[in-house]
């Protein structure tokens, strides 16, 4: 059974730093590319950051550009989202999504699993 856990997020002020954590179970992980994304109440779901499975391609929703890191651990079966200059506009659901042999795609459609997510909630 396919498994994707969120972890780390929690209450920051706004300047702050979080790292997210996605641990997976139940697929060979590194043949599964794997994204972030997010949901703020009364908003659609967002995209906010994709890694390939041999995590050498990444790509970002320019809201987040050069303030957040994708990266993997594939000895860990394990994803991260690195947030730093957290803004109060960051604040979401965030989940995270895998997709085998996957192209970066910026919707959620484009996977076949998803995690129950990790709030983060940043104040001003």
């Amino acid at each position: 059974q396919v498994q994707l856990v969120e972890s780390g997020g929690g209450l920051v002020q706004a300047g702050g730093s979080l790292r997210l954590s996605c641990a997976a179970s139940g697929v060979t992980f590194d043949r599964y590319s794997m994204a972030w994304f997010r949901q703020a109440p009364g908003k659609e779901r967002e995209f906010v950051a994709y890694i390939k499975w041999r995590g050498d391609f990444t790509t970002y929703a320019d809201s987040v550009k050069g303030r957040f890191t994708i990266s993997r651990d594939n000895a860990l079966n394990t994803m991260y989202l690195q947030m730093n200059s957290l803004k109060p506009e960051d604040t979401a659901l965030y989940y995270c999504a895998a997709q085998y042999l996957g192209i970066a795609s910026m919707s959620t459609g484009g996977y076949t699993y998803k995690g129950q997510g990790t709030q983060v909630t940043v104040s001003s």
